[in-house]
């Protein structure tokens, strides 16, 4: 497999928190699905949690190159859990079009978070031409 791209982001948690606030259920509603919203809300620290997938989302969006828009929206990308406490993506609608279209074909993700930032690391790769 190759590399088709990579990306990263980075999170203020309270910054985060901050905009959870202000905007509620309706910031939720826009940028993560059901099942996300799910697993974050019981957490200790939801707006951490949530901060890890927002970062999740953009870095994926990098690592595909088209950012976020037209061909990749904030819930076309979820981000879930295996029972290990590994974090995987699955695209949905336009945005596993576009993964498909641009020739991706896995995304590795990573998600790390201390008192203050959250982070992600996603490589898209393909099947060698």
């Amino acid at each position: 497999m190759g590399v088709l791209g990579i990306g990263v982001d980075i999170v203020e948690i309270e910054r985060f928190a901050a905009s959870m606030e202000r905007s509620g259920q309706a910031l939720l509603d826009r940028l993560f699905l059901p099942d996300e919203q799910a697993y974050c809300a019981p957490q200790r620290e939801p707006a951490r949690c949530f901060a890890a997938r927002f970062a999740a989302k953009e870095a994926v969006a990098k690592a595909l190159g088209t950012g976020i828009g037209a061909q990749l929206g904030w819930r076309d990308i979820e981000v879930r859990r295996r029972e290990s406490g590994e974090p995987f993506v699955i695209l949905h609608g336009t945005g596993g079009e576009t993964a498909r279209r641009l020739g991706a074909t896995k995304i590795l993700l990573t998600l790390s978070h201390s008192e203050h930032y959250a982070v992600a690391n996603a490589v898209a790769l393909q099947e060698p031409a």
